[in-house]
C-alpha cells in the first residue's frame, strides 16, 4: 500500500489509514500533509460521505509526534500547518470516530482528541508525554483534553505523563467506548454504520450547534440554537413516511 495516509471509501464511510507502520505511525511532516489533502476534501464532499473513521495501521494507532520534528527541531511554519491540520480535522462537517488500539501518546493523542467520538481496544495505551520531553503543547493538547476529562483529570495526565488503558480511558470519559481487540473492527464498523443510517443534515447541524455554543452559558446557548434552528432537512418526510409506514 502506498501513501502515508490511506483513504478507502465505502458506501459514505471513509476511512482514513495512518501507514507507517514499521516507525509506529509516528507522525511526520509528509503525513501530515497527506492528512491534510485528504480532510480538506473530505470538508468538500459531505453529500457522498457521512461519517469518517480515523486509525493507525500496523501495531499501534500511533506513538506520537516524530521526535526529530519536536522542540529544537521544529519548523515555526509547519508547527502551524500541524495545528492548524488538527483543527481542520475537528471542524470536518461530518462526525469523526478515532479508533484507537496500542498506543495513541501526545500528538497522536492530540489527533485522537479532535475526533468527536475516540473508541478504544482494551489494548490501547493513551498518554501525555509532553512533560517527559520538556515540549509544551500547540495542537490542542491543553484545550480539547480538559474539555473531554476535566481540568483535575487533565492535570494528572500531564503532570505524571502516566499512561492509561483502553478500559481506564473509557472509565474516565477519555475514550467513549472500549471494546476487546478480537471485535474492536467488527465494533468500530458497528458504530459507523448506525451513525451513517441516521441524518446526515442533522448531523451536520449538530455539529455546528456544538462548536458555535462552547462556552456559552446555558440561556445565551438556548438562544442561539432557537435563533439559528435549520428546521428539517431534505430527508425528514421520507424518514416519517417510512417509519408511519412500518
Amino acid at each position: 500500500m502506498n501513501g502515508l495516509v490511506l483513504r478507502k471509501d465505502d458506501n459514505g464511510l471513509c476511512t482514513l489509514t495512518l501507514n507507517r507502520p514499521d516507525k509506529m505511525n509516528a507522525l511526520n511532516i509528509e503525513l501530515f500533509r497527506e492528512l491534510r489533502g485528504h480532510v480538506d476534501d473530505l470538508a468538500r464532499q459531505n453529500d457522498v460521505i457521512g461519517c469518517v473513521v480515523l486509525r493507525g495501521s500496523g501495531p499501534c494507532f500511533s506513538a506520537g509526534n516524530d521526535l526529530n520534528i519536536v522542540g529544537p527541531y521544529a519548523d515555526p511554519l509547519m508547527k502551524r500547518f500541524r495545528a492548524e491540520t488538527v483543527t481542520a480535522l475537528a471542524n470536518l462537517p461530518q462526525p469523526v470516530i478515532a479508533a484507537v488500539h496500542s498506543h495513541c501518546y501526545t500528538g497522536a493523542l492530540e489527533l485522537a482528541l479532535a475526533a468527536d467520538l475516540i473508541v478504544a481496544a482494551r489494548s490501547a495505551r493513551f498518554g501525555d508525554t509532553h512533560a517527559k520531553w520538556a515540549v509544551t503543547p500547540y495542537w490542542g493538547m491543553s484545550q480539547r483534553l480538559p474539555r473531554r476529562i476535566g481540568v483535575s483529570k487533565a492535570k494528572e495526565m500531564t503532570f505524571t505523563a502516566k499512561t492509561y488503558s483502553g478500559e481506564e480511558a473509557a472509565a474516565m470519559g477519555l475514550a467513549d467506548m472500549c471494546f476487546p481487540d478480537e471485535s474492536f473492527d467488527a465494533e468500530i464498523a458497528s458504530l459507523a454504520r448506525t451513525i451513517l443510517a441516521n441524518s446526515w443534515f442533522t448531523h451536520r447541524a449538530f455539529k455546528r450547534l456544538f462548536e458555535y455554543t462552547d462556552g456559552m452559558s446555558l440561556n445565551d446557548g438556548l438562544r442561539y440554537e432557537f435563533d439559528n434552528n435549520e428546521g428539517p432537512g431534505p430527508d425528514a418526510a421520507e424518514r416519517l413516511d417510512a417509519f408511519l409506514k412500518k
